[in-house]
């Protein structure tokens, strides 16, 4: 076995990648990472009436969006190849044929199976520890097949042929796994070949206690791009799952998970999936993001709503005050629209609350406005809190009919910020028609 630490991800492109599949995918690339190892993505894709292209691509998309990039695999290639099970059928003819000479092997029906040694098999794993499985009762334990009458291969063989020849030194997978791992290790030694170290993570529940399926809300990680998730936010999300620093911190940037990140750390329980959780967390990232990541991740959003991100300083400008508002980034276009166009939605009820009879006091404003010079926002403030003693009203009875009338919602950024932003022309126009529309 190499010295050098070898993970892989071995997903079958059957439709989605699961946040589960995605969280097995992101502790062998942070346990690689860590150990200056290799990461590998393999592909199980033998299962010719379920796999797809198109599943493949949503497996590469949904890796790469989380910041998982793979050593060696598809598109990547390697000294290990090749990295799909569909091409790798002479390595498994060549296996089975050891079996046979080893006198391991024998036919059942068109099937070959595996004669079993009918040992008590000990698998020693990093994160459940030692656990002795008695596989000598062939009514619980029968023989198992590797290859079918029709010739397609099972699962449990393939596995195991493609970790002793790409070298695998450290099989991170799910908990589900474990009751194979016995089976996988009487083939190894068949082989005489030395098992990798095991590691078997808890599954990812839903809160209700219930294992997490692929229809489950939050399963598919393909929905959190279009939901508006920053990747950074998923991704350090995903790393609590059964695994914590323990300080109880929960916001922590990815080079120190690696540093801290240890098999032996992971919890035994079942992680429970928090949708909630993850969105808070979505906020924070979005909250605490440098300007130039978090334009990055807004442009795209904009542009795919139509909004014309051309003019750099001004968008740079826009995204700076909203930033702090913006929980999801596909909210984003509503909150900005108004700063692009001056045919944006107004929102019914702001309009019901905040606009009725105020005609007056936005036409003072607008007046107030119209020569106002330097535009800056302490002269805008400076100028709105005169106006509102002018007319003898509370600031906040101008504060919100000219948000209203200048953005058409109820809330937003900072007004002054808006103002600004928009120009002294923008906005005495915006408020002169919000007039207009009072009934002024």
């Amino acid at each position: 076995m190499s010295h050098q630490v070898r993970t892989r991800f071995a997903p079958s492109p059957t439709g989605l990648l699961h946040v589960g599949g995605a969280r097995t995918a992101l502790f062998n690339w942070i346990y690689a990472r860590k150990h200056a190892g290799t990461f590998v993505l393999r592909i199980e894709d033998t299962d010719h009436s379920r796999n797809t292209r198109e599943a493949e691509e949503i497996i590469f998309n949904g890796l790469r969006w989380l910041g998982i990039d793979w050593d060696e695999g598809p598109q990547k290639g390697g000294s290990y190849g090749p990295y799909y099970q569909s091409e790798r059928n002479a390595i498994y003819e060549e296996y089975l044929a050891r079996l046979e000479k080893g006198g391991h092997l024998y036919e059942d029906h068109g099937a070959i199976r595996f004669r079993s040694p009918r040992e008590k098999v000990i698998v020693n794993d990093l994160i459940c520890g030692t656990i002795e499985f008695d596989l000598t009762n062939p009514a619980t334990h029968p023989d198992m097949t590797l290859r079918r009458p029709d010739g397609s291969w099972i699962f449990h063989f393939v596995n195991v042929v493609d970790d002793i020849t790409m070298n695998i030194t450290h099989v991170i997978r799910g908990e589900d796994h474990l009751s194979n791992t016995p089976k996988h290790q009487e083939l190894y030694k068949a082989l005489g070949a030395t098992p990798p170290h095991f590691a078997h993570m808890p599954l990812i529940l839903n809160r209700d206690g219930t294992k997490m399926s692929k229809r489950d809300e939050g399963a598919s990680v393909g929905t959190y791009p279009e939901e508006g998730y920053a990747p950074e936010a998923l991704r350090n999300y995903l790393c609590l799952l059964g695994w914590s620093p323990k300080d109880n911190r929960e916001i922590i940037d990815m080079e120190e998970i690696i540093r801290l990140f240890d098999l032996p750390q992971i919890n035994r329980r079942s992680a429970a999936f928090d949708k909630d959780k993850c969105f808070w967390m979505n906020g924070q990232y979005l909250l605490h993001m440098d300007l130039g990541r978090y334009a990055e991740l807004a442009v795209p959003v904009l542009e795919k709503a139509g909004i014309d991100c051309k003019d750099w300083d001004y968008v740079e400008k826009v995204l700076t005050i909203v930033k702090p508002k913006v929980k999801m980034l596909h909210d984003l276009p509503e909150w900005v629209r108004c700063f692009f166009t001056d045919d944006f939605p107004f929102d019914a009820a702001a309009v019901e609350k905040n606009l009725s009879g105020a005609a007056d006091r936005l036409t003072g404003l607008a007046e107030a406005f119209t020569q106002l010079e330097p535009w800056t926002i302490s002269a805008i403030e400076a100028r709105l809190k005169e106006t509102a003693a002018t007319l003898g009203v509370k600031t906040g009875e101008l504060i919100h009919p000219a948000r209203v009338a200048v953005s058409g919602r109820s809330v937003g950024a900072g007004l002054y910020e808006m103002f600004e932003i928009l120009g002294r022309d923008k906005t005495v126009k915006r408020l002169r028609d919000a007039a207009e529309r009072a009934g002024g």
